[in-house]
């Protein structure tokens, strides 16, 4: 058996031991809230308007979040969760990438929802994440799609669940990963800008003036492909021994990495915090950042996807929305399962 196709069989039994089955959709509506807090929406547009108004990264990093929420134990908020002794989902390995503007996007979205008497303690927090995310996505210039909701918050996170595709996969190892989901490789080629990493100094971030534990990174996810950026760390290794990237593309990159793993580039230059369909057509260019974007292109069994996307932006948000609404019913909870959580961070 080919190391590739090894790799893709142990990464698929891995996730879907990890991943809680696609189950209990059923009371997943768009309407779910019309009755108990009918202006949810446009409270949660609001803040997160203000969010991504404050820092250009609200946007990419709330994307990222609600993808690591659903990608490891489903869309039930438990990345939000903090533990006492610091086993939970943001302090693994792979969750320190997570970027404190998303949080803080959704503590935000969480007490404007609360503020109004008729919403408070009604909606979870794993609704408020998929609306932030799907806001962060319209308010850069991608699709405003319908998001289906109902979710009841998890009341779990450990560092031991969380395994995310990472920049070296190939298509065999992304293909397992989202199959796991219940996904398919149309939906992971359209998902496929969550996973961009930008890179910053070690800094302490705090949700609240009172929350006592601070977020720290030093290397923090931005969202993704098309809105996001990756540290030199992650692609450096390509420039100019991956015949697939783009000559021109990887010295200019050799620029913006004097240091090795110091610095960053965007993963789409031409418009790094706009949603659009450059990161495909920059694909087709050999300038794809990290060797799992590149090899999108660089796979037959890939490339018609990232064709059509650069063609036709309007293809690509469509299959975008609709693989969002699939990945938001992974992992669903019901009230026998979970609960509403008054703060985000700690169950009830």
């Amino acid at each position: 058996m080919r190391r590739s196709q090894f790799l893709a069989a142990f990464f698929l039994l891995a996730f879907g031991a990890l991943t809680p089955p696609m189950a209990a959709t059923a009371q997943l509506r768009p309407d779910y809230y019309s009755s108990v807090c009918p202006n949810l929406e446009s409270i949660v547009r609001d803040a997160v308007r203000q969010s991504v108004a404050h820092s250009p990264l609200a946007a990419p990093a709330t994307l990222r979040l609600f993808f690591h929420d659903c990608a490891v134990r489903g869309c039930d908020a438990s990345v939000m969760l903090i533990n006492p002794d610091g086993d939970d989902e943001w302090r693994s390995l792979d969750g320190m990438t997570l970027k404190p503007e998303g949080f803080n996007t959704v503590m935000g979205a969480k007490a404007a929802v609360d503020s109004d008497p008729q919403c408070r303690n009604r909606v979870s927090c794993a609704d408020i994440l998929a609306l932030a995310a799907r806001d962060a996505v319209f308010l850069s210039g991608g699709p405003d799609y319908q998001v289906e909701l109902g979710r009841y918050d998890g009341r779990a996170s450990t560092g031991g669940s969380v395994m995310i595709p990472h920049g070296t996969f190939d298509l065999d190892q992304l293909n397992a990963f989202f199959s796991g989901l219940g996904l398919s490789q149309t939906d992971m080629i359209a998902l496929s800008g969550e996973s961009a990493k930008l890179v910053l100094v070690r800094v302490r971030f705090f949700l609240t003036p009172v929350l006592a534990c601070p977020w720290t990174a030093a290397v923090v996810v931005a969202g993704g492909h098309t809105i996001g950026a990756a540290s030199c760390g992650f692609f450096g290794y390509r420039m100019g021994a991956d015949a697939g990237m783009d000559p021109a593309f990887a010295e200019q990159l050799r620029g913006r990495c004097p240091g090795g793993a110091a610095g960053f580039a965007f993963l789409d230059a031409a418009t790094p915090l706009r949603f659009d369909n450059e990161y495909y057509r920059n694909l087709r260019a050999g300038k794809g950042l990290l060797g799992s974007d590149q090899v999108l292109y660089a796979d037959p069994r890939s490339r018609g996807a990232v064709d059509r996307y650069a063609d036709d932006e309007g293809a690509f948000f469509a299959d975008f929305a609709a693989a969002m609404a699939r990945l938001g019913r992974v992992g669903v909870r019901t009230a026998a399962d979970g609960e509403i959580r008054r703060d985000c961070r700690f169950p009830n």
